[in-house]
């Protein structure tokens, strides 16, 4: 300080000054320190390697290499080693990962990890009814998660906390941080300015366990924006536009970065929106520049001390002039108008002032069933203040909801500002039900009861996903997803033919009206008030702390290791399913109602592939025995399968495993019995998931070849004994009336993973490596 007062220049002293300092990760780890000198450190190393300005995204990326120095650095080619900072799970994906940390056999955790319980609330009458009763039925899961975090110095929120992604920001993502998250809308954390990239939880395992993470060297996608946000546009509407012209798997393999004057019209938490949705592009994740906007959510949220290091280090956390970006696009948001996205797939784009004409002529249930806001893609303070100011202009001319309303805060934190702000009153009192901090109806955690299966309806939500059944398993359910203000809009009026920029509403005084657009604070003008405590810390020595996972328990499974490769080649396999059209991590391993088996690997088998489309009978859920030639469930004749001793594949079409980064989508083929997945291409964390379960996911070398295998021919995958990277493998396809062809299928294996296929598992590898 002294020296400072003297005039000398703030940043020749500034590194010396931080270093002393040691400014701590979260409240919750005072010994845990952000280490941007590092990350200083390292760019400048990967700097003058490449002898060119860097993206934002490079900066964050290599600062965390494990080997600066020598690591090969080729965007969408090599593979790159990483040491994350620290590691989050939700508690569906958590008992997997924390399953498998266990049987690795450390004592404890080598980076800042934390456990979030939010999957396991169902919605049905209320938040504190709904909490209740889910503390009850989890009580098992719920034990074991919290005595695993102590057991293993795994820090524990409670149910209750909220949704995770919203936990992260409010305190543990910051500018420059490297987090991974068994979610795969972990790139929330984006908002903040960090690489927060969603992985199954044997990925967690490896940077939990201090072995460097290994992840393709992404490219990246620039997404410049000019203008301004205003009126009924807002950050959901970016990332909704974006999806419309990138798709669903237009960002596969890339990070968007977000850059250009326009980003500071948009708060943090806006900016979190944006890239939380990203993962529904396929991108590995999504960062914006840190700026104003960050400093003052850190300030807010008492992390004041961390952006005035980030202040110092500025230079680091934003993009180079002159970055060379792999694609760009460009978005005005001063032209940019609300959109809403659906049904059935999140990229299908439309302006709301056209959604109700476009619903007519497709046949889409106009009238709206019910309006969901929140989740953990929009429940900030801005978006509940934003809906209730389009409520209270309701309330003033005497209409409530004609549609059912829901409102899920996105933390404690949030939950305890709206209460005493007011705005959950306001929601409530325009006929809305307040759920509890949890993802509820998002992710299928609903008891719907306002209509039956099968039943053609539309809802509408500020949610991210949208997949057919995924909210409440219903195949019929049209589900739309738009920014909270809209849903709430639409709720009053009922339909999706109401456009609030240009349409009247008749008050209960029979005169018309229109609603104003909403403005709303976007941080409250009060300190947040965080309400119940309910972080669980881990104890300094928990090799004490007993974790009991009974023999008889049908919600947890101790994990036995999945057998070698004997060496052989994969010989006349049997065709489980050919997939036809989309084929999600929902169809894959649905949620719902099967979340209280992620914990047990065996009964959640049971819902293998229930979602898929046959490509022969055209039904979800029917495959023909080719032993018996009776049609059973797929679950059901891998079993068979297996007991018989006979090894099957699973045939996809394009983007296969999109969605969730729920590795029991790779865990229950291979436990059933599966060894080999073949599609046109992939979703990057699945393929991931399936090499890590020791699966050979393979794409065809001419996507044409998708046709020439049908579900009654079998299959041999030749030359395994010289599987090696980047050199294709061929499949022999035998006919039933005695004829064969030979198609090339290529794969994305490196070393590294084609010693998880041999040992049977990424774990096994692990294993063999300790025993080493």
């Amino acid at each position: 300080q002294h020296a400072l007062k003297g005039g000398i220049r703030r940043y020749h002293v500034a590194p010396v000054l931080c270093q002393r300092a040691k400014v701590a990760m979260s409240h919750f780890e005072p010994n845990e320190h952000v280490d941007y000198e590092k990350l200083e450190k390292n760019i400048n190393i990967v700097r003058k390697r490449l002898d060119r300005p860097l993206t934002l995204s490079e900066k964050i990326v290599y600062g965390h290499l494990d080997d600066p120095e020598k690591q090969e650095i080729e965007r969408g080619k090599t593979y790159l080693r990483l040491r994350p900072d620290r590691v989050a799970m939700q508690d569906a994906t958590a008992q997997m990962a924390m399953l498998q940390f266990i049987s690795s056999g450390l004592p404890k955790v080598a980076v800042p990890s934390t456990i979030h319980c939010d999957h396991l609330i169902e919605a049905q009458s209320g938040g504190e009814k709904d909490l209740r009763r889910a503390k009850d039925i989890n009580q098992e899961v719920y034990n074991f998660l919290a005595t695993a975090g102590a057991k293993y110095g795994v820090g524990f929120w409670k149910p209750g906390s909220g949704i995770i992604h919203q936990i992260i920001l409010e305190n543990y993502s910051y500018p420059g941080v490297m987090l991974i998250g068994t979610d795969s809308h972990t790139p929330n954390g984006g908002g903040l300015g960090g690489i927060c990239i969603g992985v199954g939880g044997a990925d967690a395992v490896d940077v939990m366990a201090g072995i460097p993470w290994e992840l393709k060297c992404p490219k990246v996608i620039g997404v410049k924006l000019t203008g301004k946000l205003s009126g009924w546009s807002s950050p959901k509407d970016v990332i909704l536009k974006v999806a419309g012209i990138l798709t669903v798997k237009g960002g596969t393999g890339a990070i968007i970065e977000y850059h250009g004057p326009g980003v500071d019209s948009i708060s943090c938490t806006g900016m979190a929106t944006i890239c939380n949705m990203g993962a529904e592009i396929g991108a590995t994740t999504s960062i914006f520049p840190y700026n104003t906007r960050m400093k003052k959510y850190l300030d807010k949220t008492g992390r004041a001390d961390i952006a005035a290091l980030a202040d110092e280090f500025k230079q680091h956390l934003v993009p180079d002039a002159g970055c060379h970006y792999d694609q760009v696009i460009e978005i005005n948001l001063s032209e940019l108008k609300p959109h809403i996205n659906g049904p059935f797939t999140p990229d299908l784009a439309h302006p709301v002032s056209d959604i109700g004409a476009v619903a007519e002529k497709e046949g889409w249930p106009v009238d709206i069933r019910v309006g969901l806001i929140g989740s953990c893609t929009n429940s900030s303070y801005e978006d509940m203040g934003r809906s209730a100011a389009v409520a209270k202009q309701a309330l003033a001319h005497g209409l409530k909801c004609k549609s059912m309303f829901t409102i899920t805060p996105g933390s404690e934190q949030i939950r305890a500002t709206i209460e005493r702000d007011g705005y959950a009153k306001i929601l409530r009192d325009v006929g809305g039900l307040v759920l509890a901090n949890a993802c509820g109806p998002c992710i299928g955690q609903w008891d719907r009861k306002d209509i039956k299966k099968g039943e053609k309806n539309t809802i509408v939500t500020s949610y991210n996903r949208n997949f057919t059944g995924r909210n409440d398993a219903n195949p019929e359910t049209h589900a739309f997803v738009t920014s909270p203000e809209i849903v709430t809009a639409l709720s009053i009026a009922g339909t999706l033919k109401f456009n609030p920029e240009t349409d009247y509403l008749t008050g209960a005084d029979g005169k018309k009206f229109k609603l104003e657009a909403p403005d709303a604070d976007e941080l409250p003008k009060l300190e947040f008030d965080p309400g119940q405590d309910t972080y669980q810390y881990p104890p300094k020595d928990g090799s004490g702390q007993h974790v009991d996972v009974s023999p008889t328990s049908q919600r947890l499974q101790l994990l036995e290791p999945f057998e070698k490769w004997d060496g052989k080649d994969l010989e006349d396999m049997l065709i489980l399913i050919k997939v036809k059209g989309k084929c999600t991590t929902d169809h894959i391993s649905a949620a719902g109602p099967w979340l209280k088996f992620r914990g047990h690997l065996d009964n959640i088998s049971n819902n293998l592939l229930i979602g898929a489309i046959n490509t022969e009978n055209g039904k979800a859920n029917s495959v023909r025995n080719a032993l018996t030639q009776e049609f059973g469930p797929v679950p059901d004749t891998a079993r068979y399968y297996k007991k018989m001793g006979i090894k099957w594949a699973v045939i996809g079409d394009e983007n296969y495993g999109e969605g969730s980064s729920r590795e029991h989508a790779a865990l229950e083929p291979r436990h059933l019995g599966g060894r080999v997945i073949i599609t046109k291409s992939f979703a990057r964390i699945h393929e991931t998931n399936l090499k890590k379960q020791g699966l050979l996911p393979l794409t065809f070398a001419d996507p044409a070849d998708y046709n020439k295998i049908h579900p009654v021919d079998k299959l041999s995958i030749v030359g395994l004994a010289d599987f090696a990277p980047g050199k294709p493998l061929k499949c022999i396809i035998k006919h039933p009336n005695g004829s064969q062809e030979t198609i090339l299928l290529n794969h994305t294996f490196n070393e590294t993973q084609i010693e998880w296929f041999r040992a049977g598992s990424a774990l096994n590898r692990m294993k063999e490596l300790q025993q080493k």
